[in-house]
């Protein structure tokens, strides 16, 4: 079932977003080569806390930290370490905030200091995906017409598209209704309406779709080897069209 948030609701919802956008806009002036992943995560930790809310994925499933740290072929879900990023790295950190009991979630994919063009291609594309899938995201379209521009756009410049791990529905639980891959068939899928609260998230890779999940059960990676992309944002449907409710 779809949890329709009324407009007040999303109005709450918006201080988590916010935390959650606030993080970002910090990391954005610290990553560089050098800096350590765990480094990362502690700052956000205590970030969120500076802010007023709190930390949701540490503990979540088992999960024990408070950033999904994912570099190069990592695609998501990597555990934060203390291992210097390098020149050239692409970094995608994931973070969720609470706040008065609603959610925000955003991941955001960084270059560690000069990467290669084909890294910064990629990159682009990924956020571009991103954009263009929230554009559709318009009361009386359907989820297919968010997702279908999302895989045509990525696969005409020969990416793949994740299957395995999905946006969702968010609200006061990380994981409602709708759950979906971002492929699919324009005029395909569930209405969208308004009230509804969910993630845009496309994950890029630069050669195959398919993955593969290391022996901790978490780290997802590219089957192939190749490099990954994430763009995420908190989106609600709204009478004036979407609104990025963890917009940077």
């Amino acid at each position: 079932m779809i949890i329709l948030k009324s407009a007040k609701e999303i109005e709450e919802m918006k201080t988590a977003s916010q935390i959650v956008a606030d993080c970002h806009r910090h990391l954005a002036q610290m990553i560089a080569p050098g800096i350590t992943t765990m480094e990362i995560n502690d700052f956000v930790k205590k970030h969120i806390k500076k802010l007023g809310g709190q930390q949701f994925t540490n503990g979540y499933n088992g999960f024990q930290y408070e950033t999904c740290a994912s570099v190069n072929d990592v695609i998501a879900h990597g555990f934060p370490s203390r291992q210097p990023l390098q020149e050239g790295d692409v970094l995608k950190i994931d973070i969720v905030a609470e706040y008065g009991g609603w959610l925000g979630d955003s991941a955001w994919c960084y270059a560690v200091g000069q990467v290669s063009p084909a890294a910064e291609q990629l990159m682009r594309v990924t956020r571009e995906c991103l954009y263009m899938g929230i554009e559709q995201a318009v009361s009386g379209n359907r989820l297919g017409d968010v997702t279908s521009v999302i895989q045509q756009h990525a696969e005409s410049h020969g990416y793949g598209v994740v299957r395995d791990l999905l946006g969702h529905g968010i609200g006061r639980n990380l994981h409602e209704q709708p759950s979906f891959a971002h492929i699919g068939q324009a005029g395909k899928g569930p209405r969208l309406k308004e009230g509804m609260v969910f993630t845009i998230e496309p994950m890029i890779n630069e050669g195959t779709y398919r993955m593969t999940v290391d022996q901790d059960g978490w780290t997802a990676r590219t089957a192939d080897g190749t490099l990954s992309a994430q763009y995420e944002h908190t989106i609600a449907i709204t009478a004036d069209g979407p609104i990025i409710l963890t917009e940077q």
